[in-house]
């Protein structure tokens, strides 16, 4: 069966877009490693009240997926689709890699600039920067700021020894906690906005992705914390939420919060070894369980969305480009497929209905970790890695996941039918993978150095 045929006899659906006299500014403030216990309006100890003031002000989406690693949902976030299709399922981009984000794939960015926005980005991009082309100015942005790699150094911006760091594709050197310099570059971007167009503002912080590094002053507001990991995870985290601040401030001042749209959520769960927690929720990030893709996520549009609302709908990183492209009133037509649904117009109706299934997938160091929803269910699978076969037997597990959100009871062995359906489809899904798409992007080559500069360095 191929790829469309597949998604059809799901009912998978190509998001339609409604026409609106006006178009709002959309904003997209996105968390680093944030785990399900790591916020304040989900009764953590870590300080978040700007987030919380996010919650009241709009609605929480309680069951959002992001895939269980960073490049997938951004992948997913920026295109709509399915990153198993363009080789980034399994495992993120690494400084070595000599691939990204398919050329041939249309970014969110493309489609709002198509649609009469400015686009800007801030922060994290881990999409691609062996050659230019992968830069996000060359995917569809028109400012960018930030840094292209992961787990950069909050403080020197060098990853693995070498500058990460740069506006518009030219390497910067300027002192300052990246989280904060994020922040700046977001509230200067809102003000220096060209006023005759909509904004499309993506910020997608590395907090609180390790390493492990938060302002002395900060962390000391945490000394009732034992834990030395968790302490500074929860300065991190709190550094965040104090930049959020200032860009729903800027919003505030330039008049701009009533016709704007902000969504806020994490690109996977929470990294419990790395001082994070995302109980009650089993898993973490790398891992199929919900403590490993199910993250906090919010969206503000005063007047238009419930205010403090907590709904139990059903939304992926893949459904994004869809749904907001629908409240902007613009079209995704003319590019591949869409995975996502547009999910704006059941956002707006306060009433969750169901969703198509939702596939994942991950590799860990031994084992390949599978999952897929389908309607009520939530079927798990594990097995060895390629290359890995001595890493334990297969092993699968059925939940009624709206019931049993924690995966306590395992039914699997009560439904052998649903076991065998979904793993049919899950075994469908997965040879949507090409077949000479990259797996593994493995270790570093033997005499690999980090470049002076990473941007520089982009051929």
């Amino acid at each position: 069966m191929n790829r469309r045929a597949f998604l059809t006899s799901l009912g998978g659906a190509v998001a339609a877009t409604a026409q609106t006299s006006t178009k709002p500014n959309v904003v997209i403030l996105l968390a680093d490693d944030l785990g399900w216990a790591d916020v304040g309006f989900h009764s953590s100890e870590i300080r978040t009240p700007h987030l919380d003031g996010l919650a009241r002000q709009g609605l929480e989406v309680e069951r959002f997926y992001s895939c269980p690693l960073c490049s997938p949902t951004r992948s997913a976030l920026m295109t709509g689709r399915y990153p198993m299709l363009f080789s980034i399922q399994y495992t993120v981009v690494r400084p070595w890699a000599p691939y990204g984000l398919p050329l041939d794939e249309r970014t969110m960015a493309d489609v709002f600039r198509a649609g009469g926005y400015e686009t800007a980005m801030a922060g994290k991009w881990h999409l691609g920067h062996f050659e230019r082309r992968y830069l996000p100015g060359a995917r569809g942005f028109d400012h960018s700021y930030g840094h292209v790699n992961g787990a950069i150094d909050y403080y020197t911006h060098e990853r693995d020894g070498g500058l990460d760091w740069h506006r518009d594709g030219q390497s910067l050197t300027e002192p300052g906690y990246s989280t904060e310099l994020v922040g700046s570059e977001a509230v200067a971007r809102i003000e220096k906005r060209n006023k005759q167009k909509p904004l499309f503002l993506y910020v997608p912080f590395n907090a609180p992705h390790t390493p492990l590094q938060a302002p002395k002053e900060t962390e000391a507001s945490y000394a009732a914390i034992a834990d030395p990991k968790r302490r500074t995870f929860a300065a991190m985290v709190t550094e965040l939420d104090t930049q959020v601040g200032r860009i729903l401030d800027a919003l505030n001042r330039e008049k701009m919060t009533n016709n704007t749209i902000v969504l806020f959520f994490s690109d996977n769960g929470g990294p419990t070894g790395s001082g994070a927690k995302n109980y009650p929720l089993r898993g973490a990030k790398g891992s199929t369980w919900e403590g490993g893709m199910r993250v906090p996520a919010l969206l503000r549009y005063p007047g238009v969305l419930a205010e403090g609302l907590r709904m139990p709908q059903v939304m992926a990183a893949i459904d994004v480009l869809p749904t907001l492209a629908s409240a902007a009133g613009i079209g995704v037509s003319g590019g591949k497929p869409l995975d996502g649904k547009n999910l704006w117009p059941t956002l707006k109706s306060r009433r969750a209905e169901p969703r198509e299934d939702l596939f994942f997938a991950v590799d860990s160091t031994t084992r390949t970790h599978y999952a897929v929803y389908s309607g009520e269910w939530k079927l798990v699978r594990e097995e060895p890695s390629p290359g890995k076969p001595n890493s334990g037997p297969p092993t699968i597990a059925l939940f009624r996941i709206a019931d049993d959100p924690r995966e306590t009871k395992d039914l699997a062995p009560a439904h052998a039918a649903v076991v065998q359906s979904l793993t049919a489809k899950l075994d469908t899904w997965t040879q949507l993978h090409p077949a000479t798409g990259l797996r593994h992007s493995g270790a570093a080559p033997n005499g690999f150095r980090a470049p002076k500069s990473w941007v520089e360095a982009a051929r």
